[in-house]
């Protein structure tokens, strides 16, 4: 009998220590799985938008399928684009996925991983409005432009443009469609899809933007190892047709 209820226990033992050890390694697994606060600003489709109130969007889609890679997890935080930045350099967020360009200007205070997608600057304009033909017709006119953008730099440098920076580009456009500017500089890709459903609107002018193309955003010198990852992930996405996939969801032909 006592053989048997030594057994017993020993096997109790046994099980005992196995859920602990089951407990141990699940707790470890759930720690290393670093959470990443990401900003963005949801008002430019399709990159970033909301829907049915879940941000969404061709960078939402894209960092996600890198973090399931790369097994870390995501926590979108929305905000103004113009926020972005210094919620980044004061460690609100530890990264910007939102249709962020690489610039110069940028490369001095942050780090950049590998460019995801390249873009232009386009002009957009009412079709009644015959002024508008080139960029030195520009020059002296009101140009509605998104706020914190690399757009908004370039439509200071069009001699007297008088400058109409808003927090989202809809009220650009709308400012653009009631007359209250002569024109809209945004991204191309972006400008695409309003005037797919503003009949009233055109494009005059396209250009290159003078950035190296969109790219996930961090403070300087704090995140090497993960901007690897990061780098590494996008290349393998690219390559197995994973990001094809996702450019094709959201037109990005």
């Amino acid at each position: 009998m006592k053989k048997i209820l030594y057994a017993m226990l020993a096997l109790f033992g046994i099980l005992v220590l196995g859920a602990c050890s089951d407990d141990k390694n699940q707790a470890n697994n759930m720690a290393s799985e670093k959470v990443y606060k990401v900003g963005i600003a949801a008002n430019y489709p399709p990159f970033d938008f909301v829907k049915d109130t879940q941000i969404t969007g061709f960078d939402v889609d894209l960092l996600e399928e890198i973090a399931k890679r790369e097994n870390f997890k995501l926590e979108w935080v929305n905000m103004s684009f113009d926020g972005l930045i210094p919620a980044l350099k004061s460690g609100k967020i530890d990264m910007i996925a939102s249709a962020m360009s690489s610039t110069p200007q940028r490369l001095s205070s942050m780090d950049f991983s590998n460019t995801y997608f390249n873009t232009k600057n386009l002009y957009l304009k009412l079709k009644t409005d015959s002024s508008l033909s080139n960029k030195e017709s520009l020059e002296g006119k009101k140009i509605g432009v998104q706020l914190g953008t690399i757009q908004e730099n370039a439509a200071k440098m069009i001699p007297n443009s008088q400058v109409v920076a808003s927090e989202e580009m809809l009220a650009a456009i709308l400012a653009l469609k009631a007359g209250k500017v002569d024109a809209v500089l945004t991204d191309k890709d972006i400008g695409k899809g309003y005037l797919k459903t503003n009949d009233e609107l055109e494009a005059f002018l396209e250009e290159d933007d003078g950035s190296s193309g969109f790219c996930i955003a961090f403070d300087k010198g704090q995140n090497a190892e993960l901007i690897q990852k990061i780098n590494t992930a996008l290349e393998k996405i690219k390559s197995d047709g994973t990001y094809q996939k996702i450019v094709e969801k959201y037109d990005l032909q």
